[in-house]
């Protein structure tokens, strides 16, 4: 009972959070992996922040960030590729930051 109790905390943890993940087959025998996005090599057991905010291993990648969900009508979204967080601003002026709109950062690999 436990056990099903833990599975159901990280599951709705897992929907709070927003985040995205993918799986990788690992081939026997493998030393190193290839990053799909950004095509560098790393050795397996490495974990690595790529160009596009995703944290890797040689089996996946999940995003680094959550993308907001309900954002207000006059404003718009940007992933800020540097910092890996959305900058939620007013359209058309990006020094016009939205309030009241919540992002969550995660944290780094």
């Amino acid at each position: 009972m436990k056990y099903l109790a833990l599975a159901l905390l990280f599951c709705a943890l897992a929907s709070l959070s927003d985040a995205s993940c993918y799986t990788k087959a690992l081939k026997p025998g493998m030393t190193h992996c290839q990053d799909d996005r950004d095509h560098t090599w790393h050795p397996v057991g490495s974990l690595w922040r790529n160009s596009e905010c995703l944290d890797c291993s040689c089996n996946g990648c999940c995003s680094a960030y959550t993308t907001p969900t309900e954002v207000p009508e006059d404003c718009v979204a940007v992933l800020d590729t540097q910092a890996c967080e959305y900058i939620v601003h007013t359209k058309g002026n990006s020094n016009g930051l939205c309030e009241g709109v919540k992002i969550w950062k995660m944290s780094a690999v």
